[in-house]
């Protein structure tokens, strides 16, 4: 599977799976084990989703090494804060059943930012997570947190196919 580099030198695939609006706890499982199983290497969920607990699943199912995997999970708006964070990437971490997240994500540019960011940051110096970034945020947003911070975002991950371009957050 090809990669991208990040800006930190992680090599992230640029395919992947995203399971957002698998609500089924079984479907989800089994899509995962699945993807996983047919050479899928990304697998991309979120707090919001409530479906890390079937993902960590059908990774663990899988029975692949977990350092050939690249998961990615996102914080919620409702726990945006340093301690909020903190305790929301340790819930996500244990749904999965994992140690580290290759890459943890702002889901959105509200509440406090600034101190979910820190919080991250802080998780990434500690080795908990290999990436960080953002997701949904436009260009004014994300210039904004990268002046107030030390970390740049590794990536700002947008919804984008041919019916909602988002031209104008380019």
């Amino acid at each position: 599977m090809k990669t991208v580099r990040l800006n930190n030198g992680v090599q992230m695939p640029i395919l992947g799976l995203g399971v957002f609006r698998v609500s089924d706890p079984q479907q989800c499982e089994k899509s995962v084990y699945e993807a996983i199983n047919a050479g899928y290497r990304l697998i991309d969920t979120a707090a919001a989703y409530e479906n890390e607990e079937a993902v960590g699943r059908g990774i663990k199912k899988s029975g692949v090494e977990r350092q050939e995997l690249f998961i990615t999970t996102k914080l919620w708006v409702q726990d945006a804060g340093y301690e909020s964070t903190k305790e929301a990437f340790a819930k996500s971490l244990k749904k999965l059943q994992l140690d580290y997240l290759d890459l943890y994500l702002i889901h959105q540019p509200f509440g406090d930012i600034y101190g979910s960011w820190k919080a991250m940051e802080e998780l990434y110096k500690e080795g908990k997570i290999r990436a960080i970034g953002v997701s949904n945020f436009y260009p004014d947003r994300l210039a904004d947190l990268m002046v107030h911070h030390e970390i740049v975002p590794a990536v700002n991950q947008i919804e984008t196919h041919p019916y909602w371009q988002q031209v104008e957050g380019q």
